[in-house]
């Protein structure tokens, strides 16, 4: 009798490690939600997903369900519900405009961003130490300092339009900052309110003609005309500058930015210490140290811009 409830103790404890261990490596359902088919939203979405297959939970030990919204918000809407519905392990999000709706409907799972401005402006954290809630990423933020510096190098500005697009909370967080360190630079800030195509043809005109340079925000309007504003501006030979690196790929002459598949890789690593039991809320929002001079030579011998010694030897990568 006695070894008969030994045999019975060590399968019991047995099923119970199996079980345990079973739970350990389930597949983890990891939500991915992309507003749009920008590049940089889909190569820091790249990064995402190589950081977490390099540490195990890459495809089988995860299913990763992804979805975009095609730049139209009704759609985010329903994609929203779809997360909520499919009850996932962990979302993460690329981009302010898919962040912000997700944020504010899913309240227990963890979320994990990317490619977000200032998450604090736009309400999606509380502090960058610590979000206060079940958020944390990976953001662009940069120095607008660092951007008029360079800017500085290139030339001598005097009025600097500011390309953006109301309600868009990540493009007015830019604009903000540069009206916050702008007086020191001795420069003035335009702001230019573009919320329709055609407000490039009716405004811009007018804008390039008193301005010395363009900064181009990262709006979906503004995304989307870049081609049409670099044409314009630089045929003025009016300097544009961004702090995205597609936007710089896409024609802008000058960017000072953070690589979007490092940016992707920093979240997946904030994700992958959620998977293994971490808060959100413990984990600090971060940009990757490294940021770099880039500047898109193509539109530079198109508008005949003369840059100085000092400035090319800032720069740290050219694209032909």
């Amino acid at each position: 009798m006695q070894n008969f409830m030994n045999v019975l103790n060590r399968i019991f404890i047995f099923s119970v490690i199996l079980a345990c261990s079973t739970e350990a490596h389930a597949e983890k359902k990891i939500g991915i939600f992309l507003f749009s088919d920008e590049t940089r939203y889909t190569v820091a979405a790249q990064g995402i997903k190589d950081k977490l297959h390099e540490e195990g939970f890459g495809e089988p030990a995860a299913r990763f369900i992804v979805e975009n919204a095609k730049y139209n918000k009704a759609t985010a809407a329903e994609h929203v519900k779809k997360f909520i519905a499919r009850k996932m392990d962990l979302i993460f999000t690329v981009g302010t405009s898919a962040t912000v709706p997700i944020a504010r409907e899913i309240k227990k799972t963890p979320i994990v961003f990317a490619i977000v401005y200032d998450p604090i402006a736009v309400g999606i954290a509380k502090d960058w130490r610590s979000s206060g809630n079940n958020t944390t990423g990976a953001s662009t933020n940069i120095s607008m300092s660092r951007i008029l510096d360079s800017l500085k190098s290139l030339k001598s500005i005097k009025r600097l339009a500011v390309l953006y697009t109301p309600d868009e909370k990540n493009s007015e967080a830019v604009l903000k900052d540069l009206q916050e360190v702008h007086q020191s630079y001795g420069i003035t800030i335009i702001p230019v309110p573009l919320t329709m195509r055609e407000d490039i043809g009716h405004m811009l005109p007018e804008v390039i003609r008193t301005s010395d340079a363009m900064y181009v925000t990262g709006s979906n309007l503004v995304d989307s005309e870049v081609a049409m504003i670099v044409d314009m501006a630089t045929k003025a030979k009016v300097v544009t500058i961004t702090h995205l690196e597609d936007l710089v790929e896409k024609g802008v002459l000058v960017g000072v930015c953070f690589n979007p598949y490092l940016i992707g890789r920093l979240a997946g690593e904030k994700g992958i210490k959620i998977l293994k039991g971490a808060k959100p809320s413990s984990i600090p929002i971060e940009t990757p140290k490294e940021q770099r001079v880039i500047l898109n030579m193509k539109t530079a011998r198109a508008g005949q811009f003369v840059l100085s010694p000092d400035f090319m030897k800032s720069v740290g990568k050219k694209i032909e």
